[in-house]
């Protein structure tokens, strides 16, 4: 929660979320926000300019482009999302049980994560779609396989690092279960870095799908995707230059937003988790101040302190013997080093 509250004081989080918001908000009511139906032809409208009737212009069959933009919305944001929730699932349970559940499954999953990770997007997208069919649901399944690694690894360094926290260690030594460790000391250390990492794999999931779906895989025309559009706009540029800006804008602003708002959930996360020091550290080798409204304790002084400390010299003569002298204290006699008090300066003779 405190993480929450940093990143709504930022003025870049708070516009991101406003953008986002509206896209959510299209997404979901797009197609009944849609002035004309996004399906439509009239072939004697074909690559007209934006006009009172279509205020983005319509393409070259005739169909209304705002109206196939907002109804696209939908499929390309619950695309991204449905391709990142499946990347969650396949990617932070593992990488919370390979630091918990021994070696055998930490290096089953690291070796499996190694795999997914050399594989490239659009072919194995295309290879799927090819042995399940042609649609939203599998390719979508194909890009959360793709991107389960990169949650297994954000959570397996996470949790690494937990897990010899020493709170954790002593939770463990006191016979807690692992289940109430990692709801209670875990989960919500890992949290924000699985939220800034939500945020840009939404993103670049969006991206995917706008570059799937300018292929043709998992959505059919004349269903309207943003990345449809801006294959069909492609091809005809001599009539229409600046047809293309529009699904574009629309991927760029939605996926800035997002990088956005996962700039300013990690950089509060971060300051969140700064220690905050609320006493002077002492020097070593000094004591710790003591609270000032602490009372003063009684303290037994003792024996008075002597004045001075007696330090023997020791320094060689001429014939090699030594010569001992000891300076005494005011008002107390020097001792030799058999303990008896005699004279104030002691000497050795050498025979």
């Amino acid at each position: 929660m405190r993480t929450l509250r940093r990143t709504w004081r930022q003025p870049s989080a708070r516009i991101s979320l406003g953008v986002l918001a509206l896209v959510a908000l299209l997404a979901v009511a797009g197609g009944a926000l849609a002035p004309h139906d996004p399906l439509a032809q009239y072939p004697v409208d074909m690559l007209h300019g934006p006009s009172a009737a279509h205020p983005l212009g319509t393409d070259y069959l005739g169909r209304d482009v705002l109206s196939r933009l907002l109804a696209g919305t939908g499929s390309s944001i619950v695309g991204a999302l449905e391709a990142v929730g499946a990347a969650m699932l396949l990617g932070i349970v593992p990488g919370i049980a390979s630091v918990w559940l021994g070696r055998t499954v930490e290096w089953t999953a690291q070796r499996a994560a190694d795999t997914l990770m050399i594989m490239p997007f659009t072919v194995f997208a295309i290879a799927v779609v090819g042995a399940l069919g042609n649609g939203m649901h599998q390719a979508m399944l194909a890009l959360g396989v793709l991107f389960a690694p990169l949650y297994f690894r954000v959570t397996r360094a996470a949790a690494l690092g937990l897990k010899q926290a020493q709170y954790v260690e002593a939770a463990e030594l006191m016979g807690a279960s692992r289940w109430w460790i990692l709801r209670t000391h875990v989960w919500g250390k890992i949290l924000p870095t699985v939220a800034v990492t939500t945020a840009q794999a939404v993103g670049q999931a969006l991206l995917v799908v706008a570059s799937l779906t300018f292929l043709g895989l998992g959505v059919q025309p004349p269903a309207p995707t943003w990345g449809g559009m801006l294959a069909s706009d492609l091809g005809y540029l001599a009539q229409q230059p600046w047809a293309p800006l529009i699904p574009g804008a629309a991927i760029m602003i939605t996926v800035g937003a997002l990088n956005i708002l996962a700039d300013a959930v990690r950089d509060s996360g971060t300051a969140a988790g700064d220690p905050r020091v609320t006493a002077p550290v002492p020097a070593v080798g000094t004591a710790a101040p003591a609270p000032a409204s602490a009372a003063p304790a009684a303290v037994d002084p003792g024996p008075a302190a002597p004045d001075s400390v007696t330090v023997p010299d020791q320094v060689p003569d001429k014939e090699g013997e030594l010569t001992e002298s000891v300076a005494s204290s005011p008002g107390r006699a020097p001792r030799t080093t058999n303990g008896h008090s005699e004279e104030v300066e002691q000497r050795v003779t050498t025979g």
